[in-house]
């Protein structure tokens, strides 16, 4: 007979306490250390025996006892995600700044592909976030005709909706950069995106034919070329962006620093299959899966990235100490286009 359906905060740790060493010995891939640390304190989270503790008393009468375990910090724990996701909204919001206007720009990896950055991500998904600056560059400077330079947040995110392995980037970038001839902003109104389109492709392929030099890769290249012959997919989210720099670094974190599942969104449990849903790009409509717990803990596990791979990166002169000298040059060519928001950054939402 099968057990109940578990439902609750301890279902995710229940599953992976129930059958992480049986995942293992299926699929060794993930037998390394690297992913047993980040479960191990995911499971341990909220144990104050294992992850130490603060005990706190009443400074007026010294009675109480109230004793707070110390969080684990992990990138599997869904327990420490909002902790992670308010970090990154208060880092984000010092560097977003007044009367600039930013575009956020997803640029998306083919279905086809998406198996190779799995099977190498040590050697591609660095190259992919520095590719895709250098692809905003050059598109920026084709547009403008002058040598430019953006400024960009740019966030590797590896899961879909449904937690299955899709590489892609969002990146919050300034529209439009440094003239590096003459210091001066260049801002862009319009940016023709079929053009942004064919671009990525190009420097996505030559990157992974770079990084992967074999038979099978240079292959699968040339295919991709053959079947995309509009290019791949780089796009602006659509709809309403709030304005004020933690609203607005709030509503980017739904894209770019949330985990492949939230903890409500699993419905239930039953030793040996996991059901949860998620709401469909394609359709927009919300469905549900119910998959046996190892392809549940795959999905899961798959996004977890190497030891001491950032995430999160700076690049341009974002990510330079210059940047607040040339930043009254940028409010002066912005309030020419009378673009400059008193205390706000706008963003861009749709496509030009």
């Amino acid at each position: 007979m099968k057990a109940e359906p578990v439902k609750g905060w301890n279902v995710f740790k229940q599953i992976f306490s129930e059958h992480w060493e049986g995942f293992k010995r299926k699929y060794p891939r993930y037998s390394k250390q690297c992913y047993d640390e980040q479960v191990k304190k995911m499971l341990q989270c909220g144990n104050p025996e294992e992850m130490g503790y603060r005990r706190y008393l009443c400074f007026c009468c010294g009675e109480g006892n109230r004793v707070v375990s110390m969080s684990c910090k992990s990138a599997m724990c869904l327990r420490c995600g909002k902790v992670y996701v308010n970090e990154w909204v208060s880092q984000v919001s010092k560097m977003l700044h007044e009367g600039i206007i930013y575009r956020h720009i997803v640029l998306t990896v083919p279905e086809r592909l998406r198996k190779t950055f799995y099977n190498h991500t040590e050697e591609l998904l660095g190259k992919l976030m520095s590719g895709g600056v250098k692809c905003l560059d050059e598109f920026f400077s084709r547009v403008s005709r002058k040598e430019i330079r953006g400024r960009y947040i740019v966030v590797l995110q590896t899961h879909g909706r449904n937690g299955q392995y899709n590489p892609h980037l969002h990146i919050i970038a300034t529209s439009g950069g440094m003239d590096k001839n003459s210091r001066r902003w260049e801002h862009l109104e319009y940016l023709p995106y079929p053009m942004l389109h064919k671009k990525w492709q190009w420097y996505l392929l030559e990157m992974v034919r770079e990084g992967i030099d074999t038979e099978e890769i240079e292959e699968l290249v040339d295919s991709c070329y053959r079947s995309y012959p509009k290019g791949f997919v780089a796009n602006v989210q659509k709809g309403e962006v709030p304005g004020r720099y933690e609203s607005l670094a709030r509503y980017l974190a739904k894209y770019v620093v949330s985990p492949p599942i939230s903890i409500r969104r699993i419905d239930g449990y039953d030793g040996e299959t996991v059901r949860y849903h998620y709401r469909s790009y394609k359709t927009e409509q919300v469905e549900e899966e119910r998959v046996d717990v190892y392809t549940f803990i795959g999905r899961m596990i798959q996004h977890a990235l190497p030891k001491g791979f950032k995430r999160i990166r700076y690049y341009g002169v974002q990510a330079t100490k210059t940047f607040e000298q040339v930043q009254e040059i940028i409010r002066e060519v912005l309030s020419k286009v009378k673009r400059v928001l008193k205390g706000a950054v706008k963003i861009y939402s749709r496509c030009s």
